[in-house]
């Protein structure tokens, strides 16, 4: 994620004239006090859709005549190239920078992690995996033999016919609620979707009525997190354990890691960004948005204490730590990362023993809705605690709580659009027709008060 300051250079960069260009670079280079006599070195990937070649090698072309040092790897998912990156940057001490060296990492942690699971006579696990026709086809392909004996998986929307993310891939599932294109499931099946560059991921299964179940990041999230905070009460270390949502994140999720298991909940504004940085603030911050894009992040300082204690405790203790010390090695600590997100995942509904119909059940999502209000100018809004409170208009904050009152179990806040000018309404209460009409009288409210144009919002989606 580039620091804002840089979106700012990339923005005047991409607007430059073609003869302005070498200025505008100098401009860069004083404004960010570049040492332009330090050796650059850039590392390059690309996906499979047809434009990446050209594009790779005009990056190339660039770092050439810069006078620039390069590596291209070719195909690679979006989080292989921020490995590559983190281990060339660490000087090899995270990994080996090279494509087996990512599978090798991940792999052996995974196999590692399942070796207790399996040896109660556990059935061989398979898992069906839509890959979205994108490059995580290609890859997870490539990395299956490394860990096999530990979990099958069988692909589906890998490249060879259909299109990227057509009909397929974890937006597509999450936003239609329904399984991709070409991939047939029986009841019961684990079933997942990569998106497109491979770095978020989403499950789903159907029960025996045939009703379709999505399990999104925030189940993700209560997962792994739980799973953490009992090895961290095993091995008896206190290590501060954050759990870092959006607004968006779904009101059972909050309340389930916050009462039952006891894992404290931030809210930050809605973007990576955001929650990458609040969760560097603990020793273990985990954050995934309901999309399925999200990691685990553990401090220097918690990673070496963990590693060490992995040596020295014994007996159950030693084996928590172990484990603990696996996870750490299992996920990609550069950046959000569906292959590492899913052997997370598999290893852990394995080493509890939980079918994925016992995970959806550790809590129960609250019926939601969002919409979209179109208005004259999106700033007219603006949200102060993390997005979840209107500050302007007058009047507006105000005119939702009257209305969250009405309903059981209820919230609903508003937010402008960062691209578009609508504003964007979600509101949750205990029934759906209750979230339904919450959130239309909510679009209603924003519609009168914050310069609504076009028709009035009514009820019926």
């Amino acid at each position: 994620m580039l620091a804002p300051s840089w979106e700012e250079h990339a923005t005047c960069l991409a607007n430059a004239e073609e003869r302005d260009v070498w200025r505008v670079l100098m401009d860069i280079s004083e404004k960010a006090a570049v040492n332009l006599q330090q050796e650059a070195f850039v590392v390059i990937g690309r996906d499979t859709r047809p434009s990446s070649e050209r594009l790779s090698q005009s990056v190339i072309d660039g770092v050439t005549v810069l006078g620039g040092q390069f590596h291209d790897y070719g195909l690679l998912t979006t989080p292989q190239l921020h490995y590559m990156v983190y281990c060339r940057n660490s000087s090899g001490r995270y990994g080996e920078a090279t494509v087996d060296g990512y599978y090798q990492k991940l792999s052996t942690a995974f196999v590692e992690l399942t070796k207790q699971a399996f040896c109660g006579g556990n059935e061989y696990r398979s898992l069906k995996v839509d890959c979205a026709n994108g490059v995580g086809a290609l890859k997870l392909r490539e990395m299956e033999p490394y860990f096999s004996q530990g979990l099958s998986v069988q692909l589906f929307n890998d490249g060879t016919k259909g299109k990227l993310n057509h009909l397929c891939g974890a937006d597509f599932v999450k936003s239609h609620q329904r399984p991709p294109q070409g991939m047939e499931m029986k009841s019961s099946e684990r079933c997942c979707s990569f998106d497109g560059d491979a770095d978020r991921i989403v499950y789903y299964y159907s029960d025996t009525d045939g009703h379709f179940h999505l399990i999104d990041g925030d189940k993700i999230a209560t997962l792994i997190s739980s799973f953490l905070k009992e090895l961290l009460v095993e091995i008896g270390e206190s290590l501060n354990i954050g759990v870092v949502q959006t607004a968006y994140a779904n009101g059972s999720s909050t309340r389930y890691l916050e009462e039952v298991m006891k894992v404290p909940v931030y809210c930050t504004k809605t973007g990576v960004k955001h929650l990458h940085h609040k969760a560097q603030e603990f020793d273990v911050g985990v954050y995934f948005e309901a999309n399925g894009h999200g990691t685990v992040l553990f401090s220097k300082a918690a990673e070496m204490k963990i590693k060490q204690l992995a040596k020295e405790l014994e007996d159950k203790k030693r084996k928590a730590a172990q484990m603990l010390a696996n996870v750490i090695d299992l996920f990609n600590q550069a950046a959000g990362d569906a292959i590492s997100d899913m052997l997370v995942i598999e290893a852990i509904l394995a080493l509890k023993g939980l079918t994925v119909q016992e995970w959806d059940a550790l809590y129960t999502d609250l019926p939601n809705r969002q919409l979209k209000v179109k208005v004259a100018d999106r700033q007219v809004i603006s949200t102060t605690d993390a997005e979840r409170q209107a500050v302007t208009p007058p009047g507006l904050q105000e005119a939702i709580n009257d209305l969250v009152k009405k309903y059981k179990l209820s919230r609903a806040f508003v937010r402008p659009s960062g691209t578009e000018d609508v504003v964007r309404v979600y509101a949750e209460a205990d029934s759906q027709e209750s979230a339904d009409s919450l959130a239309h009288e909510v679009s209603l409210a924003v519609f009168q008060l914050a310069g609504g144009v076009g028709e009035r919002p009514h009820p019926g989606f």
